[in-house]
């Protein structure tokens, strides 16, 4: 009796065992905050850059197999070619705008591009002679984009403002290196780090999309910043590149959590999955993604 009594439990442990092991994916989602792989290594560039997530879910990534084209990453990890930029074009950043296209800042053009999610026709949404190398964008419900925008050689950078006649608008010069921007959940706060000076400022934004108010949001002596975004709650989360961790700060620009990724050359972040808690970052270094859960659903 004894002898059968261990065996049952012994099945039943190994039964467990082999249950969990074959469903990494439910195992996944129950763990906060612990980065796991979601792609594989070595499938895209090491310009990996500009994670978004379009109103159906699906998630695109820039530099697929090579500069200037664009991925589509299955929920499985799996990603295949969605287009290729004309032109020579490589793109940094994506958004979508309300119409459901993609928009994405070309830096080596100077441009930012839009991409027909449909026909997959891409056309110049706005050039401007003046742009250094447009980096990385956020837009908002209105349909304004908001651009950074560095001179890397120079240490410098400004942030422009696009509206939706498709003309490029100066709001903000003499700026370090600007590269992460994003907006807070209620739009009226705008987010910018300056990479080599180690800092995020923060500005109040008006109904029109002005600037004011320019004020010191975060600051570390170690390590630098690239791409970032907000939740739901205006929590900020930050990609230190070289790091390999995510800061994620409080509305009040205390950090209040640190995530230890597996790569090191964290270059930027975004939202999905089907609760939008799923936090999807590229790594250069590893030319992939990882990704992990969070408790909190994503602006």
């Amino acid at each position: 009796m004894k002898k059968n009594f261990l065996f049952l439990v012994m099945t039943i442990a190994i039964f467990y065992a082999c249950n969990r092991k074959l469903n990494p994916e439910k195992e996944f989602s129950k763990s906060l905050f612990r980065a796991a792989d979601h792609t594989a290594e070595n499938l895209f560039s090491r310009n990996i850059e500009g994670p978004a997530v379009d109103k159906n879910g699906r998630l695109f990534v820039v530099n697929y197999l090579k500069d200037g084209t664009i991925g589509l990453v299955h929920p499985d990890g799996k990603p295949e070619l969605f287009v290729t930029l004309p032109d020579k074009s490589i793109g940094n950043s994506i958004q979508f705008n309300a119409e459901g296209n993609m928009l994405v800042a070309d830096f080596t053009g100077h441009n930012i591009l839009e991409v027909d999610t449909e026909t997959k026709a891409v056309s110049v949404y706005c050039h401007n002679v003046d742009f250094n190398q447009p980096n990385d964008l956020c837009i908002n419900r209105k349909g304004i984009i908001f651009a950074s925008d560095p001179n890397w050689q120079k240490q410098s950078g400004q942030i422009w403002k696009i509206g939706t006649d498709k003309k490029a608008i100066l709001v903000k010069a003499n700026m370090g290196t600007t590269n992460g921007i994003c907006l807070s959940p209620d739009e009226k706060i705008l987010y910018v780090n300056e990479s080599v000076q180690k800092k995020i400022w923060s500005f109040d934004v008006d109904e029109k999309g002005n600037l004011s108010g320019q004020r010191i949001f975060a600051t570390v002596n170690d390590f630098g910043f690239d791409g970032m975004k907000t939740d739901s709650k205006g929590n900020l989360y930050v990609t230190r590149y070289g790091k390999g961790t995510i800061a994620i700060y409080a509305p009040d620009g205390k950090q209040i959590q640190e995530v230890q990724l597996k790569g090191k050359d964290v270059s930027n972040i975004t939202f999905g999955g089907k609760d939008y808690k799923t936090c999807f970052v590229t790594l250069q270094d590893r030319k992939g993604m990882e990704k992990f859960r969070i408790d909190v659903a994503g602006r």
